[in-house]
C-alpha cells in the first residue's frame, strides 16, 4: 500500500494532502478517487485511508482506521554531523532517517569545506526537509525526525554534554576507545559527532573532551565523512540490542 506523509491528519474530518505529497499521489502514482492508501503525521500517527477527490493540484482524503507503524528505536540518536560538499550532505540525512534517529544536527566545523556561498543561499533546509519525508516514507517509519538548523561546533558542544555524546576520531588518539565498550552502557538518549571531509581540528577534540564527550574510533579503520554517520548508528544500534 502506498504510503503518504499527511501532517493534518485527523480522524473527524476530510483532509488535503500537502502540495507535493498531492502531485505524487494523482502525478506519479496515478492513483484514483476511492483508493485506499496509508498515511502517516509525523508524530507517531498512522492509518488507512481513501482517496476522497483529486480536483487539480489538491487531493481530499479521508482516515478510514489506525494502522501500526514501525516501532521508534528504544535510543534516541541524535547524528551531529558536520557539513559536507555537494549532495553528500543529501545522503547522509537520507541514510539517517532510514536508520532511526531522532534528530539531525548539521554544523559547521574549523575545517567544513562547504563555501560560504553556499552557505548562505537558501534552499538547504527545505531540500533536506524533503530528503526526510521521502526517506521515512520508504521506510515505513511514522515520525520525520527533524533536521536542526545550522550550528557552529563551538554552540553544540553545551548541548552534547546532556548526555552520552560519542565523537568519531581517526585512528590513533590515545584516548579513543572502541566501540565495544559500549555494550553495556546503553542511555536513553545519545549524540553522534561525525566530523567533515578535512577531519577534526585538534582544538576541537580537545574542547569535546573537556566537555566531558567520549572519542571513539572505528578500529583501524578511517571512514569518508559521508560513510561514517550511517555506520556508526548501525553498529550502535546492534550493540545496544536496538534494530
Amino acid at each position: 500500500m502506498h504510503r503518504f506523509y499527511a501532517p493534518e491528519l485527523a480522524f473527524d474530518r476530510a483532509i488535503e494532502l500537502p502540495s507535493d505529497e498531492a502531485h505524487h499521489l494523482a502525478r506519479v502514482m496515478r492513483l484514483k478517487t476511492g483508493d485506499q492508501i496509508a498515511v502517516f503525521d509525523g508524530r507517531g500517527s498512522e492509518a488507512v485511508a481513501r482517496v476522497e477527490a483529486i480536483a487539480g493540484r489538491r487531493v481530499t482524503i479521508r482516515a478510514l482506521e489506525m494502522r501500526a507503524g514501525v516501532a521508534e528505536a528504544a535510543v534516541a540518536i541524535t547524528l551531529g554531523q558536520a557539513l559536507l560538499k555537494s549532495d553528500k550532505m543529501d545522503r547522509v540525512i537520507r541514510d539517517a532517517a532510514m536508520l532511526g534517529v531522532a534528530a539531525i544536527r548539521p554544523f559547521t566545523s574549523a575545517r567544513t569545506e562547504v563555501p560560504a556561498a553556499a552557505l548562505a543561499r537558501g534552499g538547504r533546509q527545505e531540500r533536506w526537509d524533503r530528503t526526510v519525508i521521502a526517506s521515512v516514507k520508504q521506510c515505513g517509519r511514522a515520525v520525520v525526525p527533524p533536521v536542526l538548523p545550522v550550528q557552529d561546533f563551538r554552540e553544540l558542544l553545551p548541548v552534547a554534554h546532556g548526555g552520552l555524546c560519542l565523537m568519531f576520531v581517526e585512528p590513533g588518539h590515545q584516548v579513543a576507545s572502541s566501540l565495544s565498550g559500549l555494550e553495556t552502557r546503553v542511555p536513553a538518549k545519545a549524540m553522534i559527532l561525525i566530523g567533515p571531509e578535512g577531519g577534526w581540528d585538534p582544538q576541537e577534540v580537545s574542547d569535546a573532551v573537556a566537555a566531558g564527550v567520549t572519542l571513539v574510533t572505528f578500529g583501524q579503520r578511517t571512514l569518508r565523512a559521508d560513510a561514517a554517520g550511517a555506520l556508526a548508528i548501525a553498529v550502535l544500534r546492534y550493540i545496544w540490542k536496538d534494530l
